[in-house]
C-alpha cells in the first residue's frame, strides 16, 4: 500500500528520518516496521506561532517494497548536423534552457554570449570587489549563466502557469543540483554551486553538437523582408540561422538601444527601484523564530514584507538569508547593488532589496531635465541610469556604496558611523535623500517604520541601507505574439526571458526559454 500524507513536525523531528518514520507509523496506525520507506514531496516552515514547525508531505510505502519515484527522462539528441539552426543571444537561464529544449527537439542551438565562461567570469568579479574596476562585458549581470549564476540562485517562483516548474527543477538536479530543491517550498541552490551546474549544462549542449561562443557581443541585426537574415558581433563575425531567440537579460541596455535605433518595436515597462537593507542574521532569526538563539535544526530565517505608502507599493525583493551584498553594475560610473547567498547561507548577515514601484508619471517628472519624450520606450531605462549615476557619485568612486543606518535613513540623518557589513568594495556614510528621488525616499522611510511594527526589531540602527537596488526587472518590454512568441514586426525574432519583460527570476526565465523554443519547433 502507498499513501501520500502530510505531517507537522518539530525542527528536530523533521531532520531525523527515524523520527519521521515513527510519526508516519503513528499517523497511519501501523507499526514502524511496516513502513518500508518514504519520499519527501514537499517541505515548508511554519513560524507563525512561538513554536516553529515543519510541514512535510511524504509518499509512504506500507507493507510493500519501497521504490523511489524516478525523475523525469530527458532525451538529449545529437544535433551537430541538424538541418534547422537557432541562434540564442544570451547564455542566461532563458537562453540555456531554450538550448536544452531545442536539443531535445533535434534542432541545433548556437549561443552567442557577450561575457565569459563562469570560471573566467569569477576572476573579473574578484577584481571588481577588491579593486573597484569593472569589466563591462563580464560582471555580476553578464557572462555564462546570466545574472542568476553569481546572484544567489533562488528558484522560487509563483508563475506556475508559465510552464512546468518541476521539469525545470529536475533538470537542475540532473546537472548537479541537490535533490531537496524539488521538494523545498523555497528552493535555493547557492552561488557557490551554480557555476558547476551551469558548466555541466554547457558541456551537454556542446557534446550534443550545439555551439556556445563566449565574448561574442551582438552589435547589429541584418534585416531583410521583415526577417533577420543574420547577426553581427563586435569582432565583425556574422552568424546566420533560421530563427533568433533574444535572451539578453534585464541589463542589456545596448540591445534595447539597438532595437530602438532600428525602429524595431519596444515598449517602456514600469519596474521597481530602491535599496538593499542588511541586518545581522541573528536579529532576523530572533524576530522570525521568536527565540534568542536559532535552533541548529532551522535554516537562517527570511522575511517577505509589503505595504502601501502614499499610494506607493513598497516591498521586499530577493531576500538573502546568510547572504552578501555585491556590486551588480554593468558600467563605470553607475552603482547597482544586489544580494546573494551561498548554499549553506552561513554568512552573518541577512539582506534584502526594498523597493518602490515606479510609474510613467514618476519617470517623466524625474527625468524632465534630460528632455526625454514621455513616450520614449527607453524612458524607464534613462530613469534607472540616472539614479545609478547618483549613487556612484555619492559613494566617491570604485563602486564604494553610499549607506546609512536604517533608523537614520528614515529620519533623514547622516550616520556618524556604519556597522559591520558584507559589501566588499566598502561603504561610505551618506545621506541617501541626495541619491534617491524624493518619492522613493519618503516611501521607503515610512515603509521601514511600518515594517518595524510588523516585525518587532526590524526598525533598528543595527541595520544598514545601501543604494541602489535598481535592476529588479527590465525597464523595457519587447512585444511578441502571444500565440507564437515571435516579434510582431520581425517574424523570426523571438524575445525571451527577463530582458524581454516576460520573466522575473531563474525559474520563470527558464520556463519562458523553454516555451519559446517549443514554439519554434512547431513553427
Amino acid at each position: 500500500m502507498q499513501k501520500k500524507i502530510t505531517l507537522r513536525l518539530s525542527p528536530s523531528e523533521a531532520s531525523d528520518d527515524a523520527e519521521i518514520k515513527n510519526k508516519l507509523a503513528l499517523s497511519l496506525g501501523v507499526k514502524s516496521s511496516a513502513i518500508s520507506g518514504f519520499q519527501l514531496l514537499k517541505k515548508s516552515i511554519d513560524a507563525r506561532s512561538k513554536q516553529v514547525f515543519f510541514n512535510i508531505t511524504l509518499h509512504a510505502f506500507i507493507n510493500e517494497p519501497f521504490k523511489r519515484h524516478s525523475s523525469l527522462h530527458f532525451d538529449f539528441k545529437e544535433v551537430a548536423s541538424a538541418s534547422k539552426k537557432v541562434i540564442i543571444i544570451g547564455a542566461g537561464p532563458a537562453g540555456l534552457f531554450a538550448a536544452i529544449k531545442l536539443i531535445e527537439s533535434g534542432i541545433k542551438p548556437i549561443i552567442l554570449e557577450r561575457g565569459k565562461d563562469v570560471k573566467s567570469r569569477r576572476r573579473d568579479l574578484a577584481v571588481l570587489n577588491k579593486e573597484g574596476v569593472i569589466n563591462p562585458e563580464s560582471n555580476y549581470c553578464f557572462g555564462e549563466g546570466g545574472a542568476g549564476t553569481y546572484s544567489d540562485g533562488k528558484l522560487y517562483t509563483r508563475s506556475n502557469k508559465r510552464g512546468d516548474i518541476n521539469r525545470i527543477l529536475q533538470l537542475f538536479v540532473k546537472f548537479g543540483a541537490p535533490e531537496n530543491i524539488v521538494y523545498d517550498a523555497h528552493p535555493h541552490i547557492g552561488t557557490n554551486k551554480l557555476p558547476q551546474i551551469i558548466t555541466a549544462m554547457r558541456n551537454m549542449i556542446v557534446d550534443c553538437g550545439g555551439e556556445i561562443h563566449f565574448e561574442k557581443k551582438l552589435t547589429d541585426f541584418i534585416i531583410k523582408n521583415n526577417e533577420i537574415d543574420s547577426v553581427l558581433t563586435s569582432d565583425h563575425t556574422i552568424f546566420k540561422a533560421d530563427a533568433y531567440i533574444l535572451a539578453t537579460g534585464h541589463s542589456a541596455r545596448d540591445i534595447f538601444s539597438l532595437l530602438n535605433e532600428k525602429n524595431i518595436l519596444i515598449e517602456a515597462k514600469p519596474f521597481a527601484l530602491g535599496v538593499r537593507v542588511e541586518h545581522p542574521q541573528a536579529l532576523i532569526d530572533k524576530i522570525q523564530y521568536h527565540c534568542d538563539t536559532r535552533s541548529e535544526f532551522l535554516p537562517p530565517a527570511s522575511y517577505s514584507l509589503v505595504d502601501q505608502v502614499n499610494e506607493k507599493g513598497v516591498f521586499s525583493f530577493c531576500m538573502c538569508p546568510g547572504g552578501i551584498i555585491a556590486p551588480a553594475s554593468t558600467n563605470e560610473h553607475e552603482l547597482v547593488v544586489n544580494g546573494w547567498s551561498p548554499s549553506k547561507r552561513n554568512n552573518p548577515f541577512a539582506n534584502s532589496g526594498m523597493v518602490v514601484q515606479i510609474t510613467q508619471e514618476d519617470a517623466v517628472k524625474y527625468t524632465k531635465h534630460l528632455h526625454i519624450n514621455p513616450d520614449d520606450p527607453l524612458l524607464f531605462m534613462h530613469f534607472q541610469k540616472t539614479i545609478e549615476q547618483n549613487a556612484f557619485i555619492a559613494g566617491g568612486g570604485k563602486f564604494v556604496a553610499p549607506a546609512q543606518r536604517l533608523v537614520d535613513f528614515s529620519v533623514g540623518k547622516t550616520s556618524a558611523d556604519l556597522p559591520s557589513h558584507s559589501y566588499l568594495p566598502g561603504l561610505l556614510s551618506s545621506n541617501l535623500k541626495n541619491v534617491l528621488p524624493d518619492f522613493v525616499y519618503h516611501a521607503l522611510a515610512n515603509g521601514f517604520k511600518s515594517f518595524g511594527k510588523k516585525m518587532k526589531g526590524y526598525y533598528s540602527n543595527e541595520a544598514i541601507v545601501v543604494a541602489t537596488e535598481s535592476r529588479t526587472s527590465s525597464p523595457v518590454r519587447i512585444p511578441r505574439n502571444p500565440n507564437t512568441c515571435a516579434h510582431p514586426q520581425i517574424k523570426n525574432l523571438y524575445p525571451c526571458g527577463e530582458g524581454a519583460g516576460y520573466a522575473g527570476g531563474i525559474v520563470s526565465a527558464a520556463m519562458d526559454g523553454e516555451r519559446v523554443a517549443q514554439l519554434i519547433t512547431i513553427a
